[in-house]
C-alpha cells in the first residue's frame, strides 16, 4: 500500500527574480520526501495559482513593494481569504500556511494589522530577533535562542500594530526586530502567529550557508553588499553565515517545525 502524502504548495512571490530562498524552500521541502509532495507556482511573474486541494501553503519572499497592486494581487488576497475562511469552518481538516518577508507584509496589509512602511534604510545582514513573550512560549520558535539569528532584507516593515485588529482576529506578535537604542525608530514586527494554521515571518527561515555563500561570493552580489552597506557589514555577514548557533540553527528549526506540525495534524486525517 502507498504511504499518503501531504500536498504543499509554494508560492513563488519573486516575479522572476533570481534567488536563493525558493531553492531553500524546495530543499527543505524535499527534505520530507517521504511525507510531502510539493508543486511551485510562479505567482507574481505568470499568475499561477493554486487551488483549496494542498494542505500545506509556503508563500516566498521577494522584491518590491508590498503595496504594489499588480494583476496578481487580488487573486493571490482571494486565495488567502479563502485558506482563512476554510479553517475558520467547521471543517476539522485544517490548510496550513506560511508566509515569509515579502508575503507577510502582503498579508498583514491585508488583514490590516499595522501600518506598512518604507524604511529609512536597507535592514540587511544576518541581525538578531527577539522573542516576545507570546514568541517565548510559541511552537514555532522552540529551540531557538533569544535573541536568535536570522537573515533579514527589506526595504519595508511592519510597525505600529492595531492591537484591536490583532485581538479581533486572534493574531500574537511572536517577534521583534533588534533593539536599536541609538535611534528613536519603532522596532519592526518580525513574526506573527495569525491563527493555529497561520503564521509569517518578516524575515527569512528558510535562508541556508550554502545558498548565501554561493549567491555573495559572486563578484557583482558582493560588490553590491561592500557600495551600500560596506565592507564591514560584508565581512560581519560572511563570517557569521557558518555559526551554529546563527542562520543554521534557524534553517533547522522554524520551516521545519512548521511542517512537522502541518503533517502531524494531517496525514492521520488522510490516512482515516
Amino acid at each position: 500500500m502507498q504511504k499518503q502524502k501531504v500536498k504543499m504548495a509554494i508560492l513563488d512571490m519573486n516575479n522572476d527574480v533570481p534567488n536563493q530562498g525558493l531553492r531553500c524552500i524546495a530543499d527543505i521541502a524535499r527534505s520530507f520526501n517521504e511525507d510531502i509532495d510539493f508543486k511551485i507556482y510562479n505567482v507574481r511573474g505568470n499568475n499561477e495559482f493554486p487551488d483549496l486541494s494542498y494542505d500545506i501553503y509556503i508563500s516566498s519572499g521577494g522584491p518590491g513593494s508590498p503595496l504594489d497592486d499588480g494583476a496578481w494581487r487580488e487573486p493571490y488576497l482571494n486565495l488567502i481569504q479563502e485558506l482563512w475562511d476554510f479553517n475558520t469552518s467547521k471543517t476539522e481538516k485544517k490548510k496550513y500556511v506560511f508566509l515569509i518577508c515579502y508575503s507577510f507584509q502582503v498579508v498583514c496589509d491585508y488583514f490590516e494589522l499595522g501600518e506598512i512602511k518604507l524604511r529609512k534604510s536597507t535592514s540587511f545582514g544576518i541581525l538578531p530577533i527577539h522573542k516576545t513573550k507570546a514568541g517565548m512560549k510559541d511552537r514555532l520558535l522552540d529551540g531557538l535562542d533569544d535573541p536568535f539569528y536570522a537573515v533579514d532584507s527589506r526595504n519595508w516593515q511592519l510597525i505600529q500594530p492595531r492591537l484591536a485588529v490583532f485581538k479581533e482576529h486572534g493574531c500574537k506578535i511572536l517577534s521583534l526586530e533588534k533593539l536599536r537604542t541609538h535611534v528613536e525608530y519603532e522596532r519592526a514586527i518580525m513574526a506573527v502567529r495569525f491563527s493555529n494554521e497561520f503564521v509569517g515571518t518578516q524575515f527569512h527561515p528558510e535562508a541556508d550557508p550554502d545558498g548565501m555563500y554561493s549567491h555573495f561570493m559572486e563578484d557583482i552580489n558582493r560588490q553590491h553588499v561592500i557600495t551600500n552597506f560596506g565592507e564591514e557589514k560584508y565581512k560581519d555577514m560572511m563570517d557569521k553565515m557558518d555559526d551554529e548557533d546563527k542562520i543554521i540553527k534557524t534553517h533547522r528549526i522554524i520551516l521545519p517545525n512548521f511542517i512537522n506540525e502541518a503533517i502531524h495534524n494531517t496525514l492521520p486525517q488522510l490516512i482515516s
